[in-house]
């Protein structure tokens, strides 16, 4: 028997100690990474899950009207009870067999692909768990560093830690692609077969669970082919884990599919409307972009579906489909300012261009309410008479404008403002404009809402400066709502993912002019449609006055380039533009009727299921029959006669005679008599 020396044993301790010290060097580290690894772990505590959602757009009937598609992308979200079992068996089968086994690695999965890199000499196999793909699906730019690899670590194991298998399964299903901008088993489900994803069979279901794979790839509208072999993987997984038998595998696989290729949810409407509440959300709301985008926001519109629909349909039977005409047009609701209907042009998919917000065109006699507003606050009168004749304007020696009307018609006589408006003669505006003084046009019309740029000269009367429809239309409604403006809204309130109210608009508020004033402007704008204020021409609403059959006022309006109409019961003001988008003048013929019949039939059909409104007559104004053509209260020897109303004080009180001396003068307020210096030498000279 040999030995142990005292030596020996010396020697064999240094060899254990030597190797003992070498593992304690190597394994140290390990061990202590791994210690600040739990401790990164604990201290930052579970990651948030918030995973992207498109954005839900719902109209005033809180029905769906739209969806936020970010790039292109639909994302929904549901609960794993909402998925049907065979999908998350079939995705659990292919995607990651010891799901409900492993902690976020699979470590015997990942050995198995290494050696499988290493004997085909390039990466040919993946090992990522589903808690490593939706951590990178999560919170990770698709890049390939270290960097990213270590934080999709530490979030996996975040997650792990954080939150049972059943949570991670159901985020992992619902933040995954499955291809044509589809994200999540929701969005999915509803592309490819047209129904929700708790509806989903095992053929229907091992189809889908193959796309993520390689969504360009196997896609069955791609490839069937493809797809086809791709869900042969799956079924046999499925099989192989005991998820379904060879007899439900092979029956799956024969069964037919019909692929829809179009998601089962309500059609996009009002794509411009859409996109104006979008940009109100990104910058007048205080929004993050990228919340907006992926935020799953629910966001409440005042838009009115039905009317959306009438809008839209109107635009495109009024217009004929050979034209290259373009529409912008607003309806909303003068009490509260909620825009109800919006079209920014023919064909959201060839322009996305919003004519009705973005657009600045000039509104041409659509802008002579305003004017006749400060007039009438200025001591003018329905019945204040102006000559209607050519006539030159002269600013200092080498200026000077001459106005023409439609047609180059003027009465070549006096005539009253009530006709004015109605027949939209242009010399009796200019006129007004340069008694009363071109600022007090600017102040009144920017005190109604008008925020384009305005110049204090003589033409603004007849509408030279660019404005948009949506401005247009909103101011409108002070004449509808009494006086009051109400600015346009159109958003309610907005509700984020949680349930949780991020913001809520009231109604705002804010009195422009006197009602009385309201109310003898809605009159005088009446007439538009009312054939008794006829003169050297015919009314300007007269081609669709048929079509209005209960108190309505408005203004039409044209340019060589421009048509528009603004008008309004007491529950709706709508304005319309037509026009061409670059520069092309308007055909005198076969371009300027579109506004007039779209606006006209849309509001017949719109107001049709509602009840009659009439507008109130306040205290302060007082209603009397007058001749149309002298504005004096209306006798045996002038019987034609229209009810018109006035501020009280300001009607007429002499009987028309049938005779010259009718208008021998024009009848006046006190107030105008008043000194205005320059003004009122030019209102001597274009009067005597």
């Amino acid at each position: 028997m040999e030995v142990i020396t005292a030596g020996r044993l010396l020697r064999t301790w240094k060899v254990v100690w030597l190797y003992l010290r070498t593992f304690l060097i190597f394994s140290l580290p390990v061990l202590l990474v791994g210690l600040i690894f739990v401790v990164v772990i604990h201290v930052m505590g579970p990651p948030p899950l918030k995973v992207p959602q498109t954005t839900i757009f719902y109209g005033a009937d809180e029905s769906i009207i739209g969806e936020h598609e970010p790039l292109g992308q639909n994302r929904f979200w549901v609960k794993l009870e909402d998925i049907s079992p065979y999908m998350t068996k079939a995705t659990v089968a292919v995607e990651d067999r010891r799901f409900y086994n492993h902690h976020g690695f699979d470590l015997k999965r990942i050995g198995a692909a290494l050696l499988a890199d290493i004997r085909a000499g390039s990466k040919v196999q993946g090992a990522s768990t589903i808690t490593q793909q939706y951590s990178r699906n999560l919170f990770l730019a698709p890049d390939k560093t270290w960097e990213r690899k270590l934080k999709e670590a530490i979030y996996a194991a975040r997650i792990e830690a954080n939150y049972t298998k059943d949570e991670i399964l159901q985020g992992y299903l619902n933040t995954i692609y499955y291809g044509h901008g589809h994200y999540g088993i929701e969005a999915a489900s509803q592309f490819y077969y047209g129904k929700p994803a708790k509806k989903l069979n095992l053929a229907e279901a091992s189809m889908l669970a193959g796309i993520p794979k390689g969504p360009s790839y196997y896609s069955p509208i791609v490839s069937m082919d493809h797809a086809k072999k791709r869900q042969k993987i799956v079924l046999d997984a499925m099989v192989a884990t005991g998820a379904a038998s060879a007899t439900e595998a092979a029956e799956a696989y024969n069964a037919p599919l019909k692929i829809v290729g179009k998601a089962n949810l309500p059609a996009g409407r009002a794509s411009y409307f859409q996109d104006e509440v979008e940009y109100l959300l990104k910058n007048k709301l205080g929004l993050d972009a990228e919340e907006v985008k992926l935020g799953g926001y629910h966001v409440y519109t005042t838009l009115d579906p039905e009317l959306q629909e009438k809008a839209e349909h109107w635009v495109e039977k009024s217009i004929p489909k050979t034209s290259s005409i373009q529409v912008g047009m607003v309806a909303l609701d003068p009490r509260t300012g909620d825009v109800k209907a919006m079209v920014g042009g023919r064909d959201y998919q060839e322009s996305a261009y919003n004519r009705a917000t973005q657009a600045r065109r000039a509104p041409g006699s659509t802008f002579k309410p305003f004017l006749y507003t400060a007039a009438l606050e200025n001591g003018f009168t329905p019945s204040t008479l102006l000559m209607s004749e050519p006539t030159t304007f002269f600013e200092g020696e080498e200026n000077q404008y001459t106005p023409e009307n439609f047609g180059h018609h003027y009465a070549n006589d006096e005539i009253t403002l009530a006709q004015a408006i109605a027949v939209s003669d242009n010399v009796y505006a200019v006129k007004t404009n340069i008694f009363i003084g071109p600022e007090q046009l600017v102040k009144t019309a920017k005190d109604f809402g008008i925020k384009s740029d305005l110049s204090a000269i003589p033409s603004l009367a007849l509408g030279t400066k660019p404005v948009g429809v949506l401005e247009m239309t909103s101011a409108y409604s002070v004449f509808a709502n009494n006086g009051v403006k109400s600015e346009p809204r159109f958003i309610t309130k907005v509700v984020d993912y949680k349930g949780d109210i991020v913001y809520e608009q009231e109604v705002k508020k804010k009195r422009v002019i006197d009602q009385e004033y309201a109310y003898v402007m809605t009159d005088l704008m009446k007439g538009v449609f009312d054939e008794r204020l006829n003169d050297y021409t015919r009314v300007t609403g007269a081609s669709i006055n048929s079509l209005i059959d209960r108190p309505t006022a408005g203004k039409t309006g044209s340019t060589n380039y421009d048509n528009w109409i603004i008008g309004y019961t007491p529950q709706l003001v709508t304005g319309v533009w037509t026009g061409y988008d670059k520069g092309k003048s308007l055909h005198p013929f076969n371009d300027v009727l579109y506004s007039k019949n779209i606006w006209g039939h849309f509001m017949k059909d719109t107001m049709a299921d509602r009840p009659v409104a009439q507008f109130t007559q306040p205290e302060g104004v007082v209603g009397v029959n007058v001749n149309p053509e002298t504005g004096l209260l209306a006798s045996d020897s002038c019987p034609e006669k229209r009810l018109s109303f006035y501020i009280e004080g300001t009607q007429p009180t002499k009987h028309c005679k049938g005779d010259a001396s009718d208008k021998e003068k024009a009848p006046v307020s006190p107030k105008q008599t008043e000194e205005k210096g320059f003004f009122k030498r030019i209102w001597n000279w274009m009067t005597g």
